[in-house]
């Protein structure tokens, strides 16, 4: 699938100059075919590492019932921060920061991607559309291969559009994170809009004073790629 998405970025004429992504293995792999599709090295930035869960390293999937064991309780006490992670507006800052540190001072500087992860993703895509940071995971738009993209002038982001170049490829994959995406039909769940995705979703301008977190792209599993 990440392959995918770099043949995308190619044939569309997109200029990439910059390829960075978390520290997470699973996201340096993604970025790799992005990187080499451009003749680009990989680079890192700790900010888009996947956000921190008091659950990371628990297997739930088999017995999803152990979630309400009285141990767990005190990690649901706030939903809204929330308690058992790190907390929204934490990752909306790093993940700001990291677009911002690489936001060309001129109009020529090219496309940057980021390779984050899902959570970081949404979180952003919340602030730039100022809609509350608390949210239902299952009703994430950010499926496997996606690319949610922030476009900016003169360091002023002006608009957002979301595509799933790897709609086709996501309809025959087994969806381990939660959100909507085709691939959500193989584990009980609701494809986005209730069918397989395709093409670009163009979102309306945004306000002159919204924050600049990143574009981002989800690619392969969990790893997202960010297009700035």
């Amino acid at each position: 699938m990440a392959r995918t998405v770099a043949d995308h970025l190619v044939a569309t004429g997109h200029d990439v100059t910059r390829v960075i992504a978390s520290p997470l293995e699973r996201a340096q792999e993604t970025a790799a075919p992005v990187a080499a599709a451009f003749g680009l090295e990989v680079g890192t930035d700790p900010r888009l590492i996947e956000g921190g869960n008091a659950f990371e390293g628990r297997v739930v999937r088999a017995d999803p019932a152990s979630l309400a064991h009285p141990r767990n309780w005190p990690l649901y006490v706030n939903p809204l921060r929330p308690s058992w992670g790190e907390a929204y507006r934490t990752i909306a800052k790093r993940m700001a920061d990291a677009v911002r540190s690489v936001l060309p001072d001129d109009e020529d500087g090219g496309e940057i991607v980021l390779v984050s992860h899902q959570l970081p993703i949404w979180i952003t895509r919340l602030t730039v559309e100022r809609r509350p940071l608390a949210h239902d995971p299952r009703r994430r738009e950010c499926a496997l291969a996606s690319l949610t993209s922030l476009h900016f002038q003169r360091r002023r982001l002006v608009g957002m559009t979301y595509d799933e170049p790897a709609a086709a490829l996501v309809a025959d994959a087994q969806d381990v994170t939660p959100g909507t995406s085709s691939a959500a039909v193989n584990t009980g769940g609701t494809p986005a809009g209730g069918r397989t995705r395709s093409g670009t979703r163009e979102h309306p301008p945004l306000p002159r004073e919204t924050p600049t977190p990143p574009t981002a792209a989800s690619a392969l599993d969990d790893d997202h790629v960010a297009d700035a």
